[in-house]
Order: C-alpha cells, then sequence, then structure tokens
C-alpha cells in the first residue's frame, strides 16, 4: 500500500502549512537521522500544534515517503529541461551532464542522502519509493526511446529503471565518508554510459 498524506493543501495558507511541515522535517531528519525522528519533533521544529502535523499525515513514514516525492519530482522538472535539449546534445553529453546537476546536488544537500537512506529503511517505504522511482523511470524511458530505437519498449522500461536506482545508490555512495565523491561520479559515468554503449551496439 502506498503512503500518502491524509490530505493535499487546497489553498494558500494550508499549502504554506504543507510545505513548513515538510521542510521541518527535512531539517530534523539532517540533524537526528530518520530513527530518531518524532513527529513531535517536526511539530516543535515547525512551530505548530502536533494535531496539524496528523492532519496531513499519518506518521513520520508517509513524511519521509512525501519528502521522496518532492526530491523526485524535483529531479524529473530538471530532467525535462535537460531532455528539450536533445537532439542537439547526443546521449552520452546528455547523460554526463546530468548526472554532474544530480551529483552536485547530493554534494551540496545532506537531505537527498538522509530522504532516500529513510525511504530504503522500512518494507512499506521500500515499496512507496519504488513507485515514486518508477514514475522518473518512465520519464527516462521516453528520453531513452529516440536513442535507443530498435529496444522493446519493456526492455527500455527496465534500463531506466536500473539507471536510476544505479545512479541513486551510488550518488549516496559518493557523499559518505570516506569515499571521494568526484571519482565515485567518475565511475558511476563510466559505468552508466559502458550499459548504453552495450544496448547501442547490440541494437545495431
Amino acid at each position: 500500500m502506498e503512503l500518502v498524506p491524509r490530505k493535499r493543501p487546497t489553498q494558500e495558507r494550508s499549502r504554506r502549512t504543507f510545505d513548513s511541515i515538510l521542510s521541518s522535517a527535512r531539517e530534523v531528519l539532517i540533524d537526528v537521522g530518520f530513527e530518531s525522528l518524532t513527529c513531535e519533533q517536526i511539530a516543535q521544529r515547525a512551530d505548530l500544534p502536533i494535531g496539524t502535523i496528523y492532519q496531513y499525515f499519518a506518521n513520520k513514514y508517509v513524511v519521509v515517503c512525501e519528502l521522496d516525492r518532492q526530491d523526485t519530482t524535483a529531479v524529473s522538472n530538471e530532467l525535462s529541461a535537460f531532455a528539450a535539449e536533445i537532439p542537439s546534445l547526443k546521449w552520452p553529453e546528455l547523460l554526463e551532464k546530468f548526472l554532474d546537476h544530480l551529483a552536485e546536488l547530493w554534494r551540496t544537500d545532506p537531505s537527498r542522502r538522509a530522504v532516500w537512506l529513510a525511504v530504503q529503511s522500512t518494507p512499506a517505504t521500500r515499496a512507496t519509493a519504488s513507485i515514486t522511482e518508477k514514475i522518473l523511470a518512465e520519464q527516462v524511458a521516453r528520453i531513452l526511446a529516440p536513442l535507443t530505437p530498435t529496444s522493446e519498449r519493456q526492455r527500455r522500461q527496465m534500463m531506466a529503471e536500473v539507471l536510476v536506482h544505479a545512479s541513486y545508490s551510488l550518488l549516496s555512495f559518493s557523499v559518505q565518508e570516506p569515499h571521494d565523491h568526484q571519482k565515485v561520479v567518475g565511475e558511476l559515468k563510466r559505468m552508466l554510459a559502458g550499459y548504453l554503449l552495450l544496448e547501442d551496439a547490440v541494437s545495431r
């Protein structure tokens, strides 16, 4: 069962409250980690009654899944902007530019890894994160379509899911001490480029 908010805001005031809950949750998550995160801490950081938190979110698991959706939506929007450069960019250039952009986000924003680790921590959050990740993979599959014209649609979707999950896993690895972020990102680029080059060669 997908973990979703009890309700979503429809008016400007409630949207501000909803956003304040999420931004406060992100701050607390960075400070204390998912294990120690509580709705009471989120309410205190947001300066809101605990009841207001529960109006929107049943528990902290729903909160982190919504943070994951927030991050994935931002990545999706950025990916659309990069994809608009096709066909002026060939896919190796697109891949390199986009991975550099993602890597910088993970390097400068510790909440990226904190949220990703949080949603990997329980079966319910993993299942919800998988749904969110699959939506992004569907977008990647559409971008891959003109680049891998002879690949079957199902094969392309599987490739996209592998690309997305591998990227997130290695970006998380890259910002973990004592790893060299730039070197890990370089290896990620090589790995994904080799994967797509092989598919391109097989397709031909």
